[in-house]
């Protein structure tokens, strides 16, 4: 492995990690499903980096895009049906 890739490796697992704690600790449950999205999108970059095309494809397209989009889904139907948010 390169060293650029090693870096950008090392990178973007800084950048998902600090996107999974954000997804913790925040109050919001908007941010918390935004940054969850961002954990599987910076996972994708990862596995395109490593040479994992069809790996980081499937990521991005289930991992980060349908669920993102499911969850706002979900979240959405539950607050028109009277849920809370927190």
């Amino acid at each position: 492995m390169s060293l650029l890739a090693l870096v950008a490796v090392v990178g973007f697992g800084l950048m998902a990690v600090t996107a999974a704690f954000v997804a913790l600790v925040t109050n919001t449950t908007t941010v918390a499903v935004i940054a969850a999205g961002l954990v599987s999108l910076f996972a994708s970059v990862i596995y395109l980096v490593l040479a994992a095309p069809d790996v980081a494809m499937t990521e991005a397209a289930i991992g980060s895009g349908l669920t993102t989009f499911l969850f706002f889904y979900v979240l959405g139907r539950i607050r028109r049906e009277g849920g809370h948010d927190q």
